[in-house]
């Protein structure tokens, strides 16, 4: 566990794991790019290649006229309605926990979600002058804009290691008491990106019990949670019911980025407690961006529709089984639960994504552009390497196959 500043406010851009990638590989000449690819390959960077239905742009032709009006700031009364109806059939949630109308928020994405949430959920001013900062409590491995966030609202982000022996999620119970007296936010995704791993109904309960006993806001960033492999993953609302139906320290935040591959439209939701849905809403309304009128109705329709999401997921799935072909058991390779991402051993992820993108034309993630190092100077995305599997079957076996031959 690691509780220092290791980013600077002011340089938050050299720390993005892109700006690292670019300085890395950018000087090296691309190799010949794989069978079927007519260019380098992006396997770096999770953007689904595959398009949304066709109705994305119906609805937004058909709602032009709103583009010259503001977005309503919590959004309008039918996609918050379409988002609250999909919390219903997706989760276990009890009629009346959730109203669309006090419990939801409209988003433009989860990354905006979550920024501004931070933001929301730190204190600015310390009890007394000399007290210590306030913590986040971050995954390590991480998404960027968790830690970026932390250090923008002037948090101290304290990061938990993640490993195959903690099932590649944080061990909340082994967090010291001071630092859980100083959390006021805690961050966990899940399925997780970069490992696509996902937390099971007792670990959902058992943070949501620790963050009441200590009363820090728990965001659940399950952006992922439609795009699974085996079994649908629990998410935060499938616990409320069992720990008494409040949704008291909780947020959870959701998109159609992956589940619809919408991530240009920039449209998701938050949803949870009544008071952190007003505070994350006031601080939108300052600095944020609502989501237009035509871009929710889009939205309206998508969340309505399940069976697009279906073959989206059925295009991920086939990847992957793809993946077991070529890859068998080399590279500590498994199927996870969740996401769209292989988490590759292959020993040192930079010199592996230099060898890559120099013989083959393929870029990947060094693990260590996602993580933070520990006291010791262990980071524990080192030796790994991040593989979106977004592109089609034809390129995505000889992409792998080229892997698995260069490493």
């Amino acid at each position: 566990m690691e509780l220092h500043n290791v980013i600077d406010r002011q340089n938050l851009q050299a720390f993005h794991p892109f700006t690292r990638l670019r300085s890395l590989l950018d000087n090296i000449p691309a190799g010949p790019a794989p069978r079927g690819a007519s260019a380098p390959l992006a396997l770096s960077i999770g953007e689904p290649k595959g398009q949304p239905p066709a109705f994305v742009a119906e609805e937004i032709a058909a709602n032009a006229g709103e583009w010259s009006r503001y977005p309503p700031g919590r959004g309008s009364t039918v996609y918050l309605e379409a988002c609250t109806a999909w919390l219903q059939r997706r989760y276990e949630i009890p009629a009346g926990i959730i109203d669309p109308q006090r419990h939801v928020l409209a988003l433009p994405g989860t990354r905006e979600g979550l920024f501004f949430a931070t933001m929301a959920t730190v204190p600015q001013t310390a009890e007394t002058p000399d007290a210590p900062p306030p913590v986040v409590l971050i995954p390590n491995p991480f998404y960027h804009v968790y830690a970026g966030a932390a250090v923008a609202a002037g948090a101290e982000p304290v990061f938990l290691p993640t490993s195959s022996e903690t099932g590649f999620l944080p061990d909340y119970q082994a967090v010291p008491e001071e630092i859980l007296k100083r959390t006021a936010l805690c961050i966990l995704c899940s399925p997780s990106n970069p490992q696509g791993a996902a937390a099971n109904r007792r670990q959902l309960a058992d943070l949501l019990t620790l963050a009441r006993k200590h009363d820090f806001v728990v965001a659940f960033d399950e952006c992922y949670a439609e795009i699974y492999t085996r079994t649908p993953p629990a998410g935060a609302l499938d616990v409320v019911d069992q720990l008494g139906g409040s949704l008291d320290n909780l947020l959870v935040f959701h998109s159609l980025s992956k589940r619809s591959n919408a991530a240009g439209l920039r449209c998701g939701f938050a949803a949870g407690n009544e008071k952190l849905i007003n505070a994350l809403n006031a601080i939108m309304l300052v600095g944020g961006a609502g989501v237009p009128l035509p871009v929710m109705a889009a939205g309206t329709r998508l969340w309505r529709d399940d069976t697009h999401v279906e073959a989206i997921r059925a295009f991920y799935q086939a990847n992957f089984e793809i993946a077991q072909q070529v890859l068998g058991n080399r590279f500590g390779f498994s199927i996870p639960d969740g996401g769209f991402f292989l988490w590759l051993d292959v020993g040192d992820g930079e010199a592996a994504a230099k060898r890559l993108w120099q013989e083959a034309g393929i870029r990947v993630l060094p693990g260590a552009y996602m993580s933070v190092a520990d006291n010791e100077g262990y980071n524990p995305g080192a030796k790994y390497i991040r593989i979106a599997l977004v592109f089609d079957a034809e390129v995505t076996k000889a992409a792998l196959g080229r892997i698995a031959e260069i490493l």
